[in-house]
């Protein structure tokens, strides 16, 4: 490939595409949901060997979950293995396997107000701490009318990147330009 050929990638990737003021840093997290946690620790911690970090509990998300992690530092995955407290009641965490992917964004309050001036549509709940302490959203996985942009079945949380996660991601982009 060219560099001309390229050109649109590396604009994509450095959040320099359609004047967007924010950067997706990397993955924050990937949620699995099931209607029973331990069988998901199984798999996620018994055998491919992720180290359990904390749990998460709370009655108005309708969730009970784990927290995993994948690698260390600023490069570190949350894996989190829920189950809901009520299988009856929504959110029904259990329900999708692949509950939702989080992304780091380097400036959330940006990301929020271009994404929602483009069209995107956003669940309820609006920005917030999120289970591992950042400050989080999510992008509703259906759009409809007013906001035609949606995660297109899939949920996805936006997560506030801490300095020391945008600083590493920075000198990531930076080397590799």
């Amino acid at each position: 490939m060219s560099s001309q050929t390229l050109e649109p990638f590396v604009k994509l990737r450095t959040g320099q595409a359609q004047g967007r003021p924010f950067k997706v840093l990397g993955i924050q997290q990937i949620a699995i949901g099931g209607a029973d946690k331990t069988r998901l620790q199984k798999l996620w911690v018994d055998m491919l060997g992720l180290e359990l970090t904390g749990t998460f509990r709370c009655e108005r998300e309708n969730v009970d979950e784990d927290i995993c992690a994948l690698g260390s530092g600023p490069f570190k995955v949350e894996v989190d293995l829920m189950q809901p407290v009520d299988p009856d009641k929504k959110p029904a965490v259990h329900t999708t396997p692949l509950n939702h992917v989080g992304l780091w964004i380097d400036d959330l309050p940006a990301a929020v107000q271009w994404l929602t001036a483009q069209g995107v549509r956003f669940a309820p709940g609006g920005v917030r701490k999120g289970a591992a302490g950042f400050d989080i959203c999510f992008l509703h996985p259906k759009s409809n009318d007013e906001f035609p942009i949606s995660g297109e079945g899939v949920l996805i949380e936006l997560v506030q990147a801490p300095a020391e996660v945008a600083v590493a991601f920075g000198k990531l982009l930076a080397g590799s330009t």
